[in-house]
């Protein structure tokens, strides 16, 4: 095991799986010259050439495009959107080809594409830099969606999406990227589809995925000291997602909060919400309650995003509500 950040992590893992399998290349703007505006490919071209971390004009359509039909034809790509707020231009090219080719063909094409995505907010990158879109495609099938917190899960996470045979899309918060934390060395997988239980409690559970890890932990840590217990579920995975541990949990506390950075209005919260009252309603002692950003723009000025944005005290007081089965 060493400390590493999760840019280093992730350039890790990258690192890893290109040295493993040659069709393995990444493509996305400033991604091989500029390793990247967060350092995340940096050192790569160097290593590996220029032919397979590919500098790409500034058009996501394009180059994600391109992507996908290397993907159809064995390459297994990488795809770089600079910030998440530009996969809507991408969004074509996602939903209608990648989601859809190796159902189209019976099976006969597969997608192997990984679209690598920052998201979020903090810095006062302001409206068109700092949107959480994860939950527009959680409607698509054909797509996995990853989005983890810790340095070690996105290592592993990002390996074994690489080796996936469909298109992932991969949710990175800028705010990690100077995270600490240990990772194990030589091969390391983690498996997509399970989440992790970071705390254990009996009262209420919290389920998080993402920058919001760090909230949720701060929140259960001050909770504790005024007696209520809370269990803490990092999702790491959001499409599929890990109903078994999340229910299996709500079986023990029969209360739940769900937290997320993007906007309550049409968050993944609330389909986590729907999927528990239609398969545990019976194990719940009071309603579901959602944490997320409040549903305006993200604000330019520091304050005023933080604001919008969740926090330790939104958190703990949405705890503490359904506690009192208000």
């Amino acid at each position: 095991m060493s400390k590493k950040t999760v840019r280093e992590a992730l350039n890790e893992g990258i690192r890893e799986e290109m040295l493993r399998d040659e069709d393995v290349f990444v493509i996305g703007c400033d991604v091989g010259v500029r390793g990247n505006p967060f350092g995340v490919t940096m050192g790569l071209g160097n290593e590996f050439g220029f032919d397979r971390v590919i500098d790409a004009p500034i058009s996501e359509p394009s180059f994600t495009g391109m992507a996908i039909g290397a993907a159809a034809t064995g390459m297994r790509p990488i795809v770089e959107i600079m910030f998440s707020d530009w996969i809507t231009l991408s969004s074509d090219q996602i939903i209608n080809v990648a989601a859809k080719m190796r159902y189209m063909f019976g099976g006969k094409v597969e997608m192997p594409v990984v679209i690598r995505i920052p998201m979020g907010a903090g810095g006062g990158q302001a409206a068109q830099h700092s949107q959480c879109l994860e939950a527009w495609f959680n409607h698509i099938p054909g797509l996995k969606i990853i989005a983890p917190y810790e340095p070690a899960d996105c290592k592993g996470l990002l390996k074994s999406a690489i080796r996936e045979n469909n298109p992932i899309l991969y949710f990175e918060h800028k705010r990690t990227y100077a995270l600490k934390g240990e990772v194990p060395d030589g091969e390391y997988l983690v498996e997509i589809g399970k989440a992790n239980i970071r705390k254990e409690g009996t009262d209420v559970t919290i389920i998080t995925y993402s920058a919001m890890v760090k909230t949720c932990d701060a929140a259960a840590k001050k909770l504790e000291e005024e007696g209520i217990s809370c269990e803490v579920i990092d999702l790491r995975t959001l499409l599929p997602l890990d109903y078994e541990t999340v229910i299996n949990s709500i079986k023990k506390t029969s209360r739940v909060v769900v937290v997320h950075e993007a906007p309550v209005r049409g968050g993944i919260g609330s389909d986590i919400v729907a999927e528990i009252n239609e398969r545990a309603f019976d194990y719940l002692d009071a309603p579901p309650l959602r944490v997320g950003s409040l549903n305006i723009p993200v604000p330019y000025n520091l304050t005023l995003e933080a604001a919008t944005l969740p926090s330790v005290d939104s958190v703990m007081n949405a705890v503490k509500k359904v506690m009192s089965n208000e």
